[in-house]
């Protein structure tokens, strides 16, 4: 048992640090090839900060447990609104300011009716994943068009831009790319299997493994992004992070596992969880969007909010592990 645990740290640890060194390579190296900042950000930033779900979910599933990759997907979602905007508009109050990410709210509930539809039988299939990672194809594209367009007058083409190297040589870009990948990729299997090994030792779900211990940790690198931009007066890009992972994980770290291992799965898991993902979605976008047409805006009431509608939601999962 102690061994499981101390892996699990270990595992979160250069999770993190994987996820870090990969997402400055490739910003770094698609910099240096003249890609504009904004397509960066929304892109290669996008994926990078959901890198770690998808490789623990991926993993997973080939393991023989696809219950972790549904619950980090979900779980991963309700702890991006919940715990890191939650904490970070408690931390600094959050305007948002994008037009860009105005277009991307309505988008992601889209994204999430489609997976509730693919879900609605209680299995998760190689058609449902094939559907999911084509739609995150489709994304990518409709975000690179987005880019495209608004390069010049978007808020967070400025904030991305601050924020990509500009003093990294393309060979040491690629080599932090590829150190990222290695770690990610040893990270992820390590984590997997110390998760697994514990959620066994409890008579755990794999479930809700996923929606706890998994989505907790994979969602640091978004908490850690989202409090560094908010308090660096990068708004939108603190909003941007979670809502780009958020469609990234509905479409391709729920996929994968439909692709690796497809499964039925409990009730629960709509009953429950993606009831209180689409809760915290639905209330992230009356907080945020700005209906008044002067921007939306995170305040440290709404924070408080949506980190104690988290902590309910542990507080029931913890209640029903029991």
């Amino acid at each position: 048992m102690l061994t499981s645990i101390i892996a699990i740290i270990i595992g979160f640890s250069l999770l993190i640090w994987g996820a870090d060194r990969f997402v400055i390579g490739a910003s770094a190296t698609a910099r240096n090839l003249g890609i504009s900042p904004l397509i960066i950000g929304l892109t290669i930033v996008g994926f990078g900060t959901s890198a770690p779900e998808m490789l623990v979910s991926g993993i997973a599933a080939w393991s023989g447990n696809p219950g972790i990759g549904l619950g980090n997907a979900m779980g991963s979602n309700i702890t991006n609104i919940g715990l890191v905007l939650g904490v970070t508009a408690l931390v600094v109050p959050i305007s948002v300011h994008s037009k860009v990410l105005r277009r991307e709210f309505p988008i992601l509930v889209f994204i999430m009716a489609i997976a509730l539809y693919l879900l609605w039988d209680l299995n998760l299939g190689l058609i449902d994943g094939l559907i999911l990672l084509g739609g995150m194809i489709m994304m990518i594209l409709w975000m690179v068009h987005i880019g495209l367009k608004e390069k010049s007058a978007d808020p967070m083409t400025n904030e991305f831009s601050d924020e990509i190297p500009t003093d990294m040589a393309t060979g040491v870009a690629l080599l932090w790319l590829l150190i990222g990948l290695l770690t990610l990729l040893g990270s992820s299997k390590l984590l997997v299997w110390g998760a697994i090994n514990v959620a066994q030792s409890f008579g755990i779900s794999d479930l809700v493994i996923g929606l706890t211990i998994i989505a907790i940790g994979t969602s640091l690198p978004e908490l850690a992004a989202t409090v560094m931009s908010a308090l660096k007066g990068e708004h939108d890009i603190a909003v941007g992070n979670v809502l780009g992972s958020n469609m990234f994980n509905l479409l391709a770290v729920l996929g994968i596992p439909g692709i690796i291992q497809p499964a039925d799965f409990d009730i629960v898991a709509l009953d429950r969880d993606y009831l209180v993902m689409a809760l915290f979605t639905v209330a992230l976008f009356v907080m945020a969007y700005g209906f008044r047409g002067k921007g939306g805006r995170l305040n440290r009431i709404e924070g408080a909010i949506l980190l104690s509608g988290y902590i309910g939601y542990m507080t029931l999962l913890y209640r029903t592990a029991l």
